[in-house]
This record gives C-alpha cells, sequence and structure tokens, in this order.
C-alpha cells in the first residue's frame, strides 16, 4: 500500500518533467505562391535553378528545458523540388516556359539563403517562435544581371508548446510568404523578357 502511494507522486513528477522536454521536430513544408503574377513574357524558354544556401538544416529549437534536444529541422532534400516547382510555376505565371537547359536562354536562379526558427532561451515551457526565411536571387539576360533578397518573418504565440503539424504550417507559411515577394518583384520580370 505504501509503495503505491509513493508511485502515484513520483509519476506525475516524472511526467511533469519529461513534458518541458521537447522531442526534435524534421518538418516537411510545402510553401506555395499566394497571389497573382501578372505575365511579361511571350513564351521563352528560362533555365530555373532552385539551391540550398543555409549551412544546415537545422533552422534553430523550440526552448524549453532542454533546448539542445528540441531541434527543428528541414532536410533539403524534400524542400528543394517543392520549390523547384513552385519557382517553375511562378515562371509559367510570368509568361515564360521553364527550360531545363536552353541553350543562351535567361537563367533565374532561386537560393534558400535562411530558414530560421527561435523560440526564448528562458522558461520551461514554449509560448512563442519567431519564424523567419530569406531567398536570394540571381538573374542573368545576356550580359545584363540582378539580385534581390527577399525575405519574411513570423513572431507566433502558443498556448501550449506546437506539434509538429503545426510547425510545418507555420514554417510553411512564412516560405510562401518570401517566395510569393521573389516573384511579385517586377524587375525579375523585366529583366527575363528583355
Amino acid at each position: 500500500m505504501l509503495q503505491r502511494l509513493l508511485f502515484g507522486p513520483v509519476a506525475v513528477c516524472v511526467l511533469a518533467l519529461a513534458g518541458c522536454a521537447h522531442s526534435p521536430q524534421q518538418l516537411d513544408p510545402s510553401p506555395k505562391l499566394t497571389s497573382e503574377i501578372s505575365p511579361v513574357g511571350q513564351g521563352q524558354p528560362v533555365v530555373v535553378r532552385v539551391v540550398d544556401g543555409r549551412s544546415s538544416p537545422t533552422l534553430g529549437t523550440r526552448g524549453g528545458l532542454y533546448p539542445e534536444t528540441s531541434a527543428v529541422s528541414v532536410p533539403g532534400d524534400k524542400l528543394l523540388p517543392k520549390l523547384q516547382a513552385q519557382s517553375e510555376a511562378a515562371v509559367r505565371l510570368l509568361g515564360f516556359t521553364p527550360s531545363a537547359n536552353a541553350y543562351n536562354a535567361p537563367q533565374l536562379t532561386l537560393t534558400l539563403a535562411d530558414l530560421k526558427y527561435q523560440s526564448p532561451k528562458e522558461g520551461l515551457y514554449v509560448t512563442e517562435a519567431n519564424i523567419g526565411a530569406t531567398f536570394r536571387v540571381e538573374v542573368q539576360n545576356g550580359g545584363r544581371r540582378y539580385t534581390g533578397r527577399y525575405g519574411a518573418t513570423l513572431n507566433q504565440r502558443f498556448g501550449m508548446a506546437p506539434n509538429e503539424q503545426t510547425n510545418t504550417k507555420l514554417v510553411s507559411d512564412v516560405l510562401s510568404d518570401a517566395l510569393t515577394r521573389v516573384f511579385k518583384d517586377q524587375n525579375i520580370g523585366q529583366l527575363l523578357a528583355e
């Protein structure tokens, strides 16, 4: 009888501590263009490349009591094909034809320069996250070149620690916002059309 009484509080204490430690999350975001893009091309071929320029697939940690165990990551091999598909879709919407290797065609290179997920370091509970994405774009057409950086950020507050599904949606939203900003830049379409 005495053992059972002691086991109850110990179990509650262990469960409470386990709630403060978060397991790693590997996200699989699906960025999408979120607004209309005005066509400027006449079906000309454009070579579209997407590159992962991050130093690591790890975005950051979700904080909590043991932040070193709560890494949030997005593998490039899952994300790059989605970014490639969306970039090619955007180029089509701009009025061009994506091409793998058209000779002397204009080139658009989209680089994922940064993807971050930061939670406050202090405290046992995850109450908010700052998520940011930055793309770098280089467009070449003949001897002319255009480069730009496009970013988006999101500050999200939580009542409880976000699960993998919630974080996947949040990172997808930030990537979508940044990607849409890239292709809303009229300088890109103008240079490709020259």
